[in-house]
């Protein structure tokens, strides 16, 4: 794939390196030398093996920490800390208790201060957007998994960052629902036409759902290879994507590379009998 010229990069991540510090006070790497763009309207999803930095990825492109070493650029603007042009849906539902479903996605609104008829019309537009259309008003121990999760999606669209940068946001639900959430992703996707940076451990989630797919290697983390998915995202479905050879094929490919990256060098001689 060619490089993105650099009005053309929405992300843009250059010679990036994170580390942690260990407990006896040395430093432990996370990510070394990480490069990539992602373009306006693309939707790039990352694997790797455990402990590869793909959560830290997201975390320092939110700007919720800051790197040792590199460049973080959205819109061609340094990250320097956590800001409105980007949205971040994690793991974790941080859907507050207290709120129904409906003043959970304004509650970025009501902060930025949009006025109320305002933000009821972006509220209700993205209440339909999710299918939560007859829950707008339950409160989160009133929803399922997958309702709370559709919560969270929506209101990071409704505050309407350029970016969405998503951390296992499936990962808790049950097999079925997460399905439906994925299908469902991809149709707002299109949609919406958000550029998204999305994290997973699973690669038939990866490949279901990105444009491309960046595999990382193991830690300290780096960009392995950048696989293009050669199906139109607003096509797929799970029933015509598994009986689909050019979805299988980009499934069983990153499926190896990313076993590669586990077994490591041990491997390397069953491969090449």
């Amino acid at each position: 794939m060619r490089a993105l010229a650099e009005g053309e990069a929405k992300i843009r991540v250059a010679g990036l390196r994170h580390y942690y510090r260990s407990n006896d006070g040395g430093q432990v790497p996370a990510l070394q030398d990480v490069s990539f763009d992602v373009a306006e309207g693309e939707m790039v999803t990352v694997v790797g093996p455990s402990g590869c930095g793909k959560s830290t990825l997201i975390h320092l492109i939110a700007g919720l920490i800051r790197p040792a070493a590199g460049d973080l650029l959205v819109d061609g603007r340094r990250v320097r800390g956590p800001g409105s042009d980007r949205g971040v849906v994690f793991q974790e539902l941080a859907i507050l208790p207290w709120r129904t479903a409906r003043r959970n996605i304004g509650h970025g609104l009501e902060i930025a201060g949009v006025p109320g008829p305002e933000r009821d019309r972006i509220v209700a537009r993205y209440i339909d957007l999710v299918g939560l259309r007859g829950f707008e008003d339950r409160y989160p121990h009133e929803l399922s998994g997958g309702m709370k999760q559709r919560v969270a999606v929506a209101r990071t669209l409704a505050a309407d960052p350029k970016v969405i940068l998503m951390d296992e946001p499936f990962a808790a639900v049950d097999a079925q629902t997460r399905i439906t959430l994925q299908e469902e992703l991809l149709r707002i996707s299109v949609v919406t036409k958000k550029t998204i940076l999305f994290v997973t451990h699973s690669v038939d989630e990866a490949v279901f759902l990105g444009d491309r797919v960046m595999v990382l290697t193991r830690r300290p983390g780096t960009v392995k290879e950048s696989v293009v998915v050669p199906l139109p995202r607003g096509g797929r479905s799970w029933d015509a994507v598994n009986h689909d050879g050019r979805f299988l094929e980009v499934r069983d490919h990153v499926l190896q590379s990313v076993r590669a990256e586990v077994t490591g060098p041990q491997a390397a001689p069953a491969a090449s009998r």
